[in-house]
């Protein structure tokens, strides 16, 4: 199942510091073994705030990158963590639906966006940021796994509930899961679901400062309970964002975006990702992003 959905456009107006043209594609370079490993039918794509509050969307499908920055899609801060929970759109137009944690005032920010292609040029045509929970100080991940949010601060993992409250959606209570060795995630997002009843589990993926590439699975019912597996050991301590994307050829395995803090991207493909085994993954870097923003694992 797709995870986002990006708008594709033509040509898009946004001159920034650090991106001179919006929406130009360019060669996935200079990633030779990259290319090479991660097949041509596989799309991957995260998003970014840079430090003026514009947002950005990096994408690699059909073994090109694109960067592409909207017009008006301003959200005026930098979000700590931040995560896409719905989208639609067409040729013309999108709607997007977004959870975002405020920097400093402790709150979970509902955002919403829309978009329209006007005149051959995509732009945010409305953008509301709306206070949803507090308690969200010190929020550096946030993983959705509708009905439930993941959340890591600190050295702990919570997990909290969608729910609907006299017909308002809201978030349940936090559960914390684990209170020890978070600190050492750098990254973390929903990949599936899995099983039936008592065994039903969320399957996490993300990276340690360690090196380490790492699933966890967390139970459903009783979401203290939960398991990993080390993927790959060392070589993916640098991703300080990873995010998991599709494959239309090959369903049963995924490519998986890493984006570093220096501003570089890697992109790999896991050729079965319900194995629980990391030595078939391939992959390399795609050189310089060309622009400096916190991006973040969808």
């Amino acid at each position: 199942m797709r995870k986002t959905i990006v708008a594709a456009a033509t040509a898009l107006s946004v001159v920034a510091t650090g991106l001179a043209v919006a929406g130009v594609v360019v060669p996935a370079g200079p990633a030779a073994a990259a290319l090479s490993d991660v097949p041509a039918d596989c799309s991957v794509s995260t998003a970014a705030y840079r430090s003026d509050g514009q947002r950005l969307s990096y994408v690699y499908s059909d073994r090109t990158t694109s960067t592409k920055a909207y017009a008006n899609d301003n959200l005026g801060w930098v979000p700590s963590a931040h995560q896409q929970i719905g989208a639609s759109g067409d040729d013309t137009s999108f709607r997007s639906t977004e959870y975002a944690a405020h920097p400093t005032d402790g709150w979970l920010y509902k955002v919403s966006r829309q978009g329209e292609l006007v005149d051959g040029t995509w732009r945010v045509t409305a953008i509301t940021a709306s206070r949803f929970k507090n308690g969200f100080a010190d929020t550096r991940i946030l993983a959705s796994a509708s009905p439930y949010l993941y959340r890591v601060a600190g050295t702990s993992l919570y997990r909290y509930t969608e729910t609907y409250v006299d017909d308002v959606f809201t978030l349940s209570a936090p559960v914390r899961l684990t209170t020890t060795g978070w600190d050492a995630v750098n990254t973390l997002t929903y990949e599936r679901s899995g099983g039936t009843g008592s065994a039903a589990v969320d399957v996490l993926i993300g990276t340690k400062a360690n090196g380490e590439l790492k699933e966890w699975r967390v139970n459903r019912a009783t979401p203290t309970t939960i398991t990993s597996k080390v993927l790959r050991a060392s070589g993916w301590g640098p991703f300080t964002s990873l995010s998991t994307g599709y494959c239309d050829a090959h369903p049963n395995g995924r490519p998986l975006l890493g984006i570093t803090a220096a501003g570089s991207a890697s992109v790999h493909f896991d050729a079965l990702k319900t194995d629980g085994v990391g030595t078939d993954i391939k992959g390399g870097s795609l050189g310089s992003l060309g622009w400096a923003a916190k991006a973040y694992g969808q």
